[in-house]
């Protein structure tokens, strides 16, 4: 694993067991055969409609949900830890390494403690203060990163809006100095004229602290605005992966630029041009033959409904996973 790879994850796979009885159970792969790289000091971004496996993807990097096929290494230069191994005393450590943002800063607060206590739980819980002194100069210095002044650390959440608990949301993430964050549609609640001024703050903090992201997100212009690396899922596969620009410029996808054609344009003569999805997302737990973008698809043909694609290089860090990519590259434009 090279020195430049904080995360690495190869066949990464989560499977959950539903049904009550030995007759009706079913495996629902909400991951399928995921493989990545995010580099230390990355915005690593990931996009998909709901129920494409984003927040599950997270969750698994973060070891809060259970890895049941393939792996994920993890490396900061001080440490290093294989996630589906990783033994109880190991992952008291990874949890201070590696943390999350959560999409509603409305119900991630407790609103019976106070903001001092909220950024402060992170530090008692895991012993990493010696006393209540230097428990509150860690959340001061910190709350003072995300804009919160000595005022806002005696206040409850309630008194706060949806920005300010977003940016005390993220205090708490940041308190136990981790290396990598997942931060989970961690705008999508907010206002537009607030969501940019959270996102400016991430880009600041992760300058400051040498943070790698992996950023979440359906909105591809808080992607574009963020991010250096993206990846595209669709139902618990990779179908697209490249650096930002590279992605914008020109996405090979037949998924990724049906997302891309979404995008709300205010030139009136753009109107209708959006690229039109037929059908919802299938069941994970009854998932197509083949190319699982088929069933949607319009330029599917029969190797696409029987033979599933793999990820094959396009360009210099951009790989796609589409069997007609390339004389689709002709024929649609992107």
């Amino acid at each position: 694993m090279s020195d430049d790879i904080l995360i690495k994850a190869k066949g990464l796979s989560v499977g959950f067991q539903i049904g009550s009885s030995i007759f009706n159970k079913q495996v629902l792969k909400a991951v399928d055969n995921v493989s990545i790289e995010i580099e230390k000091g990355s915005f690593f971004g990931l996009v998909g409609e709901s129920g494409s496996g984003k927040t599950t993807l997270g969750r698994a990097l973060l070891k809060a949900v259970p890895i049941t096929g393939g792996g994920a290494h993890y490396s900061d230069g001080e440490v290093a830890y294989d996630l589906e191994t990783i033994g109880k005393e190991d992952l008291k450590d990874y949890r201070k390494r590696a943390q999350l943002i959560f999409q509603d800063p409305y119900a991630a607060l407790s609103p019976r403690m106070t903001v001092r206590d909220i950024i402060a739980e992170p530090l008692e819980v895991m012993g990493l203060t010696k006393n209540r002194t230097e428990t509150d100069e860690r959340v001061r210095e910190i709350a003072a990163k995300c804009r919160l002044n000595l005022e806002h650390l005696r206040r409850f959440p309630h008194a706060f809006s949806g920005g300010q608990r977003q940016r005390i949301s993220i205090a708490r993430a940041l308190v136990s100095a981790p290396k990598f964050i997942v931060a989970d549609e961690s705008v999508a609640a907010l206002d537009v004229s607030i969501q940019a001024d959270v996102l400016n703050l991430l880009k600041q903090i992760q300058a400051e602290m040498g943070l790698t992201f992996m950023f979440i997100s359906h909105d591809l212009s808080v992607v574009a605005h963020t991010c250096d690396h993206v990846a595209v899922m669709y139902l618990g596969r990779l179908v697209e992966t490249a650096p930002t620009r590279d992605l914008f410029n020109s996405p090979k996808h037949p998924y990724t630029k049906a997302l891309f054609s979404a995008i709300p344009s205010l030139d009136p003569d753009d109107r209708g041009k959006a690229q039109k999805l037929e059908g919802e997302i299938p069941s994970p737990t009854n998932q197509p033959t083949g190319c699982k973008f088929h069933t949607r698809c319009p330029h599917a043909i029969d190797i696409c409904k029987s033979k599933e694609p793999q990820l094959e290089k396009a360009a210099k860090g951009h790989e796609v996973s589409c069997h007609r990519w390339k004389e689709l590259m002709d024929l649609v434009p992107a």
